[in-house]
C-alpha cells in the first residue's frame, strides 16, 4: 500500500511539472553570433539582401480565447467573447544571396491533413486543434517545389504544432533551428503534444538552438545575428513558449517583423493584448509584445508580419 501511495505521488507530481515539448536530440549550437539592439537598429533602415515571401499555406480557425487574452482589460472593454477566429497558417520564404533558401516556420503538409494519425496527430489533438478545419491553399511540397533551389534550413519561432505541421514534407537533411530552451522546459501542456511533436521530428536532423547573450541595452532578451552580415536577427521572446523567437528581416523592400505567436492577431497588435489560453506565461509573453511594439515605434518603417494574421 505504502509503494502504491509513493508511486501515486509521484505521478502527481509528474503531472504538475510537465514535460519537455520534445525528446528529439539538441546538436551542435545553432550558427550565428550573438548581437544586440544598438548593432541591429543602426542597420534598420538601410535595405537589406534579403528576398522574403510569405506564404499563406492553410486557412484554419481557432479560438478566440486561445488567441487572445479575453481577461485583459482591452478586451473586456471591447467586449470580446469567445468564438471561433479566421486564422491562417503561414510559411515565410527567406532567400538569402550567400547561403541559400530558409523557411521561417513550415507551413502544412497535405500529408497532415489527408490522414492526421499517419502523420503522427494523435487522437487527442486532432480533436482539440479542429485538424478537420484546415483547408490547404499551398501545402509545404508546393512551397519547397517553388523555389530556386534546394532548402538550407528551417528557422522556427516555436515548436507548436501548427508551426511544425510541414515537417513530413521537409528533407530529412535539413537542418531546424530553435530558440533555446524551446525544446527541454517543461509545461503540462506538452503532455498532451509530446508524442505528436516526437513524430514530427522523427527522422529529422538533432535540433540547433541559438545562443542567445543578455541585450546589453535590456530592449530584449536577446540577440543573434543569424548569418553574422546583419541581414536576418533572431531575437529572443519567451512568453508564448519558453524559447520563442521573432526574426528581424532585412529585405530589398525594407525592414520586415516576423512575430511568430507573441501575437497571433491584428487586434492583439493594435491593443496590445498577447495570446490567451495557448500560452504558456502571459505576463511574460505581454512584456516581449511590448518591447517588439516600442521598436516598431521607434522605427516605423518595419513592416510587421503578425503569427496568424497579416
Amino acid at each position: 500500500m505504502k509503494n502504491q501511495y509513493l508511486l501515486s505521488v509521484f505521478c502527481c507530481v509528474l503531472l504538475l511539472q510537465g514535460c519537455s515539448a520534445t525528446s528529439h536530440i539538441i546538436g551542435k549550437p545553432a550558427p550565428g553570433k550573438a548581437s544586440s539592439s544598438v548593432e541591429m537598429e543602426r542597420l534598420i533602415e538601410v535595405p537589406g539582401p534579403i528576398q522574403l515571401e510569405t506564404i499563406n499555406s492553410a486557412d484554419w480557425s481557432a479560438s478566440l480565447a486561445g488567441l487572445l487574452n479575453l481577461d485583459s482589460p482591452a478586451a473586456k472593454q471591447a467586449g470580446l467573447k469567445d468564438r471561433d477566429e479566421p486564422i491562417q497558417v503561414y510559411a515565410h520564404v527567406l532567400k538569402h544571396p550567400k547561403f541559400g533558401n530558409f523557411l521561417v516556420d513550415t507551413g502544412v503538409s497535405q500529408k497532415l491533413v489527408d490522414d492526421p494519425g499517419k502523420a503522427g496527430v494523435n487522437w487527442l489533438i486532432q480533436k482539440v486543434m479542429h485538424i478537420e478545419k484546415m483547408h490547404i491553399e499551398k501545402s509545404t511540397a508546393q512551397i519547397l517545389q517553388g523555389l530556386d533551389g534546394k532548402l538550407s534550413g528551417v528557422f522556427l519561432t516555436h515548436l507548436h504544432l501548427d508551426h511544425i505541421s510541414g515537417m513530413p514534407d521537409i528533407p530529412d537533411d535539413v537542418p531546424l533551428y530553435i530558440g533555446a530552451t524551446e525544446s527541454s522546459a517543461s509545461s503540462f501542456k506538452n503532455m498532451f503534444t509530446r508524442s505528436t511533436s516526437n513524430q514530427m521530428l522523427e527522422g529529422k536532423l538533432p535540433l540547433q538552438e541559438w545562443n542567445f547573450q543578455p541585450d546589453q541595452q535590456n530592449k530584449f532578451e536577446g540577440i543573434v545575428d543569424v548569418f553574422e552580415d546583419g541581414s536576418v536577427f533572431a531575437i529572443s521572446v519567451p512568453g508564448h513558449t519558453a524559447g520563442s523567437v521573432v526574426f528581424l528581416v532585412r529585405t530589398t523592400h525594407g525592414p520586415v517583423l516576423l512575430t511568430g505567436d507573441t501575437c497571433h492577431t491584428r487586434w492583439g497588435w493594435e491593443h496590445t493584448v498577447e495570446p490567451g489560453d495557448f500560452t504558456d506565461d502571459n505576463a511574460r509573453n505581454l512584456l516581449n509584445l511590448k518591447r517588439l511594439k516600442n521598436l516598431v515605434a521607434e522605427h516605423p518603417q518595419i513592416e510587421v508580419r503578425l503569427g496568424h494574421q497579416l
